[in-house]
């Protein structure tokens, strides 16, 4: 999906009942894969930061995600009955692999869940100044290069905490609000 259109689709699926709209939300928001936001479990999160366990991640290294405002308001309003925060019909199981795929298929859209990080990664390259590093440590990209990974031990999290939060603005239409100064005149007197 075009970036500039996320955040119209996003005011829809708010409207819509249930979990797969929260969970599709949520995954938008914080950039992750499909696979790593319906595994997602409660103790995963602590505080403003989800760690996705190194054996659910693509690179196989834990990954630490920053939580925007909204995605915190989605987690806090979600039953906590479960170990999966995306609970799914059968107990003791996530939300379908499935579900969020056919969500978009019944709002008519012909986008991809994964596409959404796509979306994400096309924003911060055209709207914002955030560095190309932090922007892949974001998408838990690895890092090419035997020598750059060698030197590079740090994950930009607080860099990426700025550039999540930006892009929740972007996404829930706040990002507007953000950038106005407010310029005093002086006595024309």
């Amino acid at each position: 999906m075009p970036y500039a259109d996320v955040p119209a689709f996003l005011a829809a699926l708010r409207s819509r009942e249930g979990v797969a709209p929260r969970a599709l939300e949520f995954a938008v928001l914080t950039a992750c894969r499909t696979g790593e936001a319906l595994g997602a479990t409660w103790s995963e999160v602590d505080g403003e930061t989800w760690t996705i366990p190194a054996p659910r991640t693509k690179t196989n290294t834990a990954h630490r995600v920053p939580l925007s405002r909204r995605a915190l308001e989605i987690l806090a309003a979600l039953p906590r009955e479960r170990e999966f925060i995306f609970i799914g019909a059968r107990a003791g199981r996530p939300l379908n692999r499935h579900a969020m795929h056919e969500l978009l298929k019944l709002m008519g859209l012909p986008f991809t869940v994964h596409g959404f990080r796509s979306s994400f990664r096309d924003w911060a390259a055209e709207c914002t100044g955030y560095e190309h590093a932090v922007c892949e440590a974001a998408l838990a990209h690895a890092i090419p290069g035997a020598v750059e990974r060698a030197y590079r031990r740090g994950d930009l999290f607080n860099k990426r905490r700025r550039l999540m939060a930006d892009w929740a603005a972007f996404c829930t239409g706040a990002a507007a609000d953000r950038n106005v100064v407010a310029i005093r005149g002086g006595d024309r007197g």
